[in-house]
Order: structure tokens, then sequence, then C-alpha cells
């Protein structure tokens, strides 16, 4: 179990935390349109996959925008935005702000992503939405780079993630 926090706060995030060189673990997750798509729906990409709690807290919807920004124009990367957040609710979002270069999906049918990527928030006010966390994955999906953020209210390291592409 990793710990992180918020507000300085400790909360336990369970499951196991990929880390670089190993393989990606499957999964399968609901888009904004209610389809489920699996990590293989883009083969021969490289992912960016940005978990976060929520998309309607200022801090996910900043991780959104910027991964938008700065991810969205690269060769042959998609950008994964992962949370426990209804497909409704992400899509409305990313529709308001016209953000184009994000894909939305949702752990509110697989819930086993959070344990399989260990970003399962167990306890807190936060308990059943996932750790705030980017991992990004090769074209074979080898994770190339991880971040679980020590503090949920914190954005992640931007430059770190892209580096590696």
């Amino acid at each position: 179990m990793s710990n992180v926090t918020l507000d300085g706060n400790p909360i336990d995030v369970s499951g196991k935390f990929p880390q670089a060189g190993e393989n990606a673990a499957p999964f399968t997750l609901t888009n904004s349109g209610l389809e489920e798509v699996k990590l293989d729906s883009w083969p021969g990409k490289r992912k960016i996959l940005n978990i976060i709690p929520s998309i309607d807290t200022g801090v996910c919807a900043a991780s959104t925008r910027k991964f938008n920004e700065k991810a969205g124009s690269l060769d042959n990367t998609v950008v994964l935005v992962v949370s426990a957040d209804l497909p409704f609710a992400a899509a409305r979002f990313c529709g308001a702000e016209g953000l184009n270069n994000v894909e939305t999906l949702s752990t509110f049918r697989n819930y086993s992503f959070q344990q399989d990527y260990g970003v399962a928030i167990q306890d807190g006010p936060l308990a059943g939405l996932c750790a705030r966390a980017v991992v990004v994955l090769d074209e074979n999906n080898k994770v190339l780079h991880s971040e679980l953020v020590n503090e949920i209210k914190n954005e992640p390291d931007y430059e770190a993630a892209l580096k590696v592409l």
C-alpha cells in the first residue's frame, strides 16, 4: 500500500503502481461514448495515462488542459485521462473546454484498473477515486515513466513525463 497525502494528511492507496521498464497491465475502461476500450485499442501508439481523482477539481482540470496542450501535438501519441468520473462528466468538461487532444476514460465499470495501476484510494474523503498519477507507455505498452503524485492537490511533473517521449 502506498501513501499519498491530501492537504498533508495521509491517504492509503492500494495496488501495485507500475515502474519504468515494466510492461503495463492490460485494462478495460469506458470511453465517453459508453463503449468499453482496452489498452490494446491504441496499437502502435505511445500513451500518456493522466490518472486523476475527478475532472471537476481545479488541479485535475489543469492537468487535463496542460496535457491537451503539450502532448496533444506529439506524433504517434495519445493522451488518456483516466478517472472514476462518469463518462458524461468527462465529455461535458472536454466539450466545454474545447479539448480535442485527449480521450477521457472511466473506471466506473472496471474498478480493477485502480488496483492494477496502484491508484486505488482506500480511505479519507476521496475513497473510491483514483490517486493522481502519470504513466507514460511506449508503442509496446512498456512503462517509460511513472509518477504517483505525493500530494493529491499538486500537479504532476509534466516535463519529466514528456521528456521520455
